[in-house]
């Protein structure tokens, strides 16, 4: 009995140090080695520092500027420690009046055009960092008219920034809006 326990407290410590120690330092190890860029986040850096994740939505205002998803991640929105959807059902009136209200905003910057679905619903985490090609095109006169250029310059950089399905198959064509809106400051900076 005696002999048993002592193998079974030795595989014990034994199998938490592999397993618990060695394996998970090992994993980081590669990852650090072979996919830097995916295991520190995927961080976007400017001038050195980090100002956003290619994998995380943060959230933009103002006219000249593309606007992402709305989040229900958090209080605020858009906590990366807190990510979520607002498990609020189709039924909910609380859902419904809230993208009832988001959808008649954005008709009135756009009154034209029928607003696209995800502009006025978050995602499964609050956090998905794409809109649809159909939700950046609604923005377009907004963000020209904020920036004093041409519709037709900036449909090119939306048709520049467009990420196709994954291996051609797995989910829509999409646009990150970080990516979109540095490319945006970038080549036709806010005139003041």
């Amino acid at each position: 009995m005696k002999k048993n326990l002592i193998t079974a407290l030795l595989m014990t410590v034994v199998t938490t140090i592999l397993l618990g120690l060695v394996y998970p330092l090992f994993i980081t190890g590669l990852t650090r080695i072979y996919a830097r860029n995916t295991a520190d986040g995927q961080l976007i850096t400017k001038n050195g520092v980090a100002i956003g994740s290619r994998i995380i939505a943060q959230p933009f205002t103002g006219p000249a500027y593309f606007h992402p998803r709305p989040s229900a991640a958090g209080a605020y929105g858009y906590a990366a420690d807190n990510s979520s959807g607002s498990n609020l059902g189709p039924t909910s009136q609380k859902l419904i009046d809230r993208v009832k209200a988001d959808t008649t905003a954005l008709q009135t910057e756009n009154p034209s055009r029928p607003v696209p679905i995800d502009l006025v619903t978050t995602s499964g985490s609050g956090l998905d960092p794409h809109i649809t090609p159909a939700g950046a095109e609604f923005q377009i006169p907004r963000i020209a008219k904020a920036r004093g250029i041409d519709e037709k310059t900036l449909r090119a950089l939306v048709a520049d920034h467009i990420e196709p399905r994954q291996f051609q198959i797995l989910g829509e064509p999409r646009v990150n809006v970080l990516e979109l809106n540095l490319a945006l400051d970038e080549k036709y900076p806010i005139v003041k």
